[in-house]
């Protein structure tokens, strides 16, 4: 079912719409005083909100119920079984985390650098950041909510699954498995073919990016957020199980019985073919791992508002 997006949060008016791109935000200290700003979106009805000038942007939803994992059959036995669960209110970036934003952590002491990260990625502030571990990412998240002095965390992979199916049930939120991703998703095509000639697993056609695209290159899913599926898998909160039997059905991290040396990353990165950004699918690689196809996405918890 469709969740109705929202703010809880006091509503402003603003004279033009914003387009995908994020806007430069300038490079402000831990300490810099934060203020709430709200911007609307290209989708209509959906308006974004930053607490701070420097940190994520953030798409709200009330939550809702819906049904998570592989209800065509023909994913993976870890995609299985369906089950219903009720999502409560969060927020979660209108983009993957970028460059920039990462740097600022960094710069505030409270991250390390990306393990390995090619210098000519270093500043490109609209690339999402890339080779960072998921210990790495919950720090990121841990000063985030510091900076903020907001409840911000990684988004546990119930809520990542809602945020991406934005109400749809099917395989994919496109309509062809390759025509439709070719305009909808960064993936392995004939650019990342260029690039690494060795892998067999392209689709015929170029959006001429060899590896990751800068954040919102492509368009936003119906309720208005980019890149859930392609350019990075992003790290989740969840502990890995080889199934969902037994899985939460209030939306929370599943941490419980499951394998927690592996965590969680959803939704494909440029180096997969289409098949692989299936909304269901899901992977999971050591907390410590890292790799040019893996960032992360930042989650907000929300109150609930009254009726």
């Amino acid at each position: 079912m469709k969740a109705c997006l929202f703010l809880a949060l006091v509503l402003m008016h603003f004279a033009a719409a914003a387009d995908a791109t994020p806007a430069p935000a300038p490079r402000l200290s831990a300490s810099a005083p934060c203020s709430l700003s709200m911007t609307p979106t290209a989708t209509p009805g959906v308006t974004s909100f930053r607490h701070c000038v420097d940190t994520p942007e953030m798409i709200p939803f009330r939550g809702g119920t819906y049904a998570m994992g592989d209800a065509v059959g023909n994913g993976m036995s870890y995609e299985r079984p369906v089950h219903e669960v009720t999502i409560a209110p969060f927020a979660i970036g209108r983009f993957e985390l970028t460059q920039q934003e990462w740097q600022r952590c960094v710069d505030a002491g409270a991250c390390t650098l990306q393990q390995g990260a090619p210098p000519e990625l270093a500043d490109r502030e609209r690339y999402p950041v890339i080779k960072v571990s998921w210990r790495q990412a919950r720090a990121y998240v841990q000063w985030l909510a510091t900076r903020t002095d907001k409840p911000y965390r990684l988004p546990t992979e119930a809520e990542w699954e809602y945020a991406a199916r934005a109400g749809s049930t099917g395989q994919f939120p496109w309509g062809s498995q390759e025509l439709g991703a070719c305009i909808a998703v960064n993936f392995f095509d004939r650019a990342g073919h260029r690039l690494l000639p060795a892998l067999d697993w392209w689709t015929d056609c170029d959006d001429g990016y060899a590896a990751t695209a800068p954040v919102g290159s492509y368009p936003p899913n119906a309720w208005g957020v980019h890149d859930m599926l392609g350019n990075v898998w992003e790290w989740v909160e969840d502990c890995w199980h080889p199934s969902y039997a037994n899985a939460p059905d209030d939306g929370s991290a599943w941490i419980d019985g499951g394998d927690c040396r592996k965590r969680v990353n959803r939704g494909g990165g440029w180096g997969n073919a289409p098949s692989t950004l299936r909304l269901s699918n899901r992977d999971a690689d050591p907390a410590e791992a890292f790799s040019d196809g893996l960032g992360l996405r930042v989650a907000l918890s929300l109150a609930p508002t009254k009726r």
